[in-house]
């Protein structure tokens, strides 16, 4: 079992957090907002720190997961941040989904300050984190992503380490690009077959055995037709990634014309007021 520190207590950290405490380990928690600190340790146990620094005090191991480049480096390197209070050999774990780019920078300034850095964003929604069964994709060195791989494995049911720092951002960005095609064929179809008068339920119960089936199919088909989006991933988020895999596409010479265009569909849905609803709801722009 590990000292642990974890940054961000919002819908994925605060339940990934809580399988940490479960399994055993000492689980320090950072939240921007220190009632939810508060609140989750008297849910949980631990302790709860007022600033990044000081959570990152004396710990094996610090993960984080907020909301974007921005929020990332000043939780590290900030006045306050993680890296002022990190020791020799510990281990700083990335979950947000952010760009390539920070996860090198902060790799750098960990590597600086005689400690260890992993990029590790995460797949699988808020379901996912809720049930300890995430898929974490992750970038660096790899003696030190085998000393912080058992400690992912309390809330994931896949780890995989892909390549130097960077490659764990660079594959969640290979991630979003496929849910971006899945879920807008996903919605031209039910869109298709609602015109057509056909039975949708019985639609997707077949189809989905098929060659088209896919987990955005069976998990949001069902509600995409019903027209509930109040809940999973939020517009507002899948923008931001893909707002980071554009940029990177312009990096790296990528081509991601369909990418571009969903991107587009997305900030047609925010227009309709949906930067809240969950992914699936590019459908809503089809039948508005």
């Amino acid at each position: 079992m590990a000292q642990v520190a974890f940054l961000g207590l919002g819908v994925m950290g605060g339940p990934m957090a809580r399988h940490l405490a479960a399994k055993g380990h000492a689980v320090t928690v950072y939240n921007r907002t220190s009632a939810k600190a508060e609140a989750w340790v008297q849910a949980h146990g631990g302790r709860a720190a007022r600033t990044p620094r000081e959570a990152a005090a004396d710990q094996e191991i610090v993960l984080a997961c907020v909301g974007n480049d921005d929020d990332l480096r000043e939780v590290t390197t900030g006045p306050d941040g993680a890296f002022q209070a990190m020791r020799a050999g510990a281990v700083f774990v990335d979950h947000t989904t952010a760009s390539a780019e920070v996860a090198r920078e902060l790799a750098a300034a960990a590597q600086a300050g005689g400690f260890g850095f992993i990029d590790a964003p995460v797949s699988g929604g808020q379901a996912g984190a809720e049930n300890g069964a995430l898929t974490v994709m992750c970038g660096g060195d790899p003696q030190t992503y085998a000393r912080v791989e058992p400690t992912i494995l309390a809330y994931a049911r896949a780890c995989r380490l892909l390549g130097p720092v960077g490659a764990g951002q660079l594959t969640k960005m290979v991630n979003q690009i496929c849910i971006a095609g899945l879920v807008q064929g996903l919605s031209e179809a039910i869109h298709f077959g609602k015109q057509a008068g056909l039975d949708i339920p019985a639609v997707i119960d077949v189809i989905s055995k098929g060659a088209a089936g896919s987990w955005q199919m069976e998990n949001r088909g069902p509600t995409m037709n019903q027209s509930k989006f109040d809940f999973g991933f939020a517009v507002d988020w899948m923008r931001k990634d893909l707002a980071i895999v554009l940029a990177e596409a312009r990096r790296n010479k990528a081509k991601l014309p369909v990418t571009a265009l969903v991107d587009q569909f997305y900030a047609e849905v925010q227009s309709l007021g949906g930067g809240r609803w969950d992914t699936s709801s590019l459908i809503a722009r089809l039948e508005k």
